[in-house]
């Protein structure tokens, strides 16, 4: 089914793919957030989890869809009608980041390739505030627009078989963040010494699509003392609204 602005399709017993059709256009991250957020907020009693990306939505159902065509046009009459409001409360979050050479596991070989100093990139990463486009490949993997253009730079040829939680990474123009243990691609300038994913916690994560991030730098010695406060449930994440 085919609106205007969007386009929708079923995905397999369960799920149902909104696709929004201004990707010329930029099609806004708070744009795409309000709608999951109106999705969620009407198919409440539907049972389903709705997840969002760059420029699409994806509805799972927690059961077989009966009627997949009847979906179809409830969704519909909720996007056509919807009044996009985009005055939406996001957090930013300030996040400590180590930069020693123990974690940096690409500083160096970015600095050479620039023709910049290590301490350039630090501060061109720190400087800027990263807005949380997504979160997956992973659970807890954060997708952050933001990068400074003096750090774009392209994915590992090879990935590694194993990039530690915590690794802050870039790739291309974005920034991410590795929840757990993984195997990846993206280019480490550092780590965090927070947890990002925690399935034992309610929410899992602290963080959501349309938060921002701002790095702070951090010693080796200061990375281990956080590290044992987050341990201990001692640390505290601060963190502000930002208005819209």
């Amino acid at each position: 089914m085919q609106d205007k602005f969007f386009e929708i399709s079923q995905l397999g017993e369960k799920a149902i793919l909104i696709d929004f059709l201004e990707k010329e256009k930029k099609l806004e991250l708070e744009t795409i957030l309000f709608y999951r957020n109106l999705l969620e907020d009407k198919l409440f009693e539907s049972k389903v989890d709705v997840i969002s990306a760059f420029d699409s939505i994806s509805i799972i159902y927690h059961t077989t869809i009966e009627n997949v065509y009847n979906e179809f046009s409830v969704i519909k009459l909720l996007l056509s009608k919807a009044n996009i409001d985009k005055k939406n409360d996001y957090k930013i979050f300030q996040v400590p980041v180590c930069y020693h050479q123990e974690f940096a596991h690409d500083l160096s070989e970015i600095a050479s390739a620039k023709g910049i100093t290590e301490s350039e990139i630090m501060a061109a990463h720190c400087s800027a505030i990263y807005q949380i486009n997504l979160i997956g490949f992973l659970p807890g993997f954060l997708y952050m627009k933001g990068l400074d253009k003096r750090l774009h730079f392209p994915r590992k040829k090879t990935p590694r078989k194993l990039v530690e939680k915590g690794s802050v990474g870039i790739a291309e123009n974005q920034c991410g963040i590795y929840p757990n243990n993984s195997p990846g691609g993206w280019q480490i300038l550092g780590r965090s010494p927070l947890i990002f994913f925690d399935k034992n916690c309610v929410p899992p994560t602290p963080f959501s699509a349309g938060d921002k991030i701002q790095f702070y730098k951090v010693t080796k010695t200061e990375f281990h003392k956080i590290e044992k406060s987050v341990s201990s449930n001692d640390f505290i994440l601060k963190w502000e609204y930002e208005n819209r």
